[in-house]
């Protein structure tokens, strides 16, 4: 009897701090469902698109303005890169340099990756509120979906906030748009509430005569060595086109893949080939849909330009 007294202190104190845990998880955490609306700006009076009307269209990763003079963290294989943050001189230099290339280059609809959303990594910024200040007159509206967000992340090289989502802008009216969830990386079950939840950000363009353009922004996972996640991200975006080509719908699919295209995994040097699968996840998509660059392009006597 008298190892039972022990052992009921013990339950009776690491019962309610396993309680407390959880709580405190739950409420650093985010979960957001399957399918959600998604944010959806515009000011003023926005035109609508034209039938037939021609479309210039931009993917971008942004890398929540950076820059290049950094090897962050999670850059190695092993997480072991040198730097944790960009400074914030570097956040604003690189966030004049998105504007300048945006009003160069003056697309119609800007696919963007890796936005912060207050994120202690780059001062609790909300960088897609930056470019609309500045870029409001050329993109009216804009739409935006979350794939990262926390409270505190309790990791040695993170400790603090983060957010990152995906942000579309267009020249053209945006009437709605929605968020769904893609498949997420294995994880036990205190990681896994911290990790990246991707998504698809769909956004609907009306077409003047009642027709629509469906833009969809993502941005896959990437280190997902042994795991079938990009097979399954892969399915599940193939699944959402053949429903819009099934319905007649037109649509463009643009982001960052984090793929090899079909047939380039042999040029890679032998140490690098560990990330990547030998057939690519990427080619259904390839066999069965137009893709810029073109596979010719990608891998042909053209790669090179």
């Amino acid at each position: 009897m008298s190892l039972h007294r022990p052992l009921r202190l013990l339950l009776f104190i690491a019962l309610p701090l396993l309680i407390l845990l959880i709580a405190l998880v739950y409420s650093l955490t985010w979960r957001p469902l399957p399918r959600e609306n998604a944010p959806v700006i515009c000011h003023g009076q926005v035109p609508q698109l034209q039938p037939g009307q021609a479309l210039k269209v931009m993917t971008w990763n942004v890398q929540y303005m950076a820059g290049k003079r950094y090897v962050f963290w999670y850059d190695l294989p092993g997480g072991d890169g040198p730097d944790e943050r960009p400074s914030s001189e570097d956040l604003a230099l690189t966030l004049d340099e998105v504007v300048r290339v945006l009003r160069d280059e003056q697309p119609d609809v800007v696919l963007l990756q890796e936005l912060h959303d207050n994120a202690k990594a780059s001062d609790h910024q909300d960088q897609l509120a930056l470019l609309q200040a500045r870029l409001g007159d050329l993109y009216p509206c804009s739409a935006q979906a979350l794939y990262w967000k926390a409270a505190f992340v309790p990791h040695p090289r993170i400790l603090g906030s983060v957010g990152m989502k995906l942000g579309t802008l267009s020249r053209f009216q945006i009437t709605r748009a929605e968020r769904l969830q893609l498949p997420m990386l294995e994880a036990d079950l205190l990681s896994g509430q911290f990790q990246l939840k991707r998504a698809l950000l769909v956004s609907y363009l009306p077409i003047r005569g009642g027709e629509e353009l469906v833009a969809i922004n993502t941005h896959f996972d990437a280190f997902a060595q042994g795991q079938n996640t990009m097979q399954r991200q892969v399915q599940m975006t193939d699944d959402l086109l053949q429903q819009l080509q099934g319905a007649g719908k037109t649509w463009v699919l643009g982001g960052d893949l984090n793929l090899l295209p079909p047939g380039q995994f042999q040029r890679l040097p032998e140490d690098q080939r560990s990330w990547y699968a030998a057939d690519s996840e990427l080619q259904d998509l390839a066999r069965r849909y137009p893709m810029i660059p073109s596979l010719q392009q990608a891998s042909g006597a053209e790669q090179a330009q």
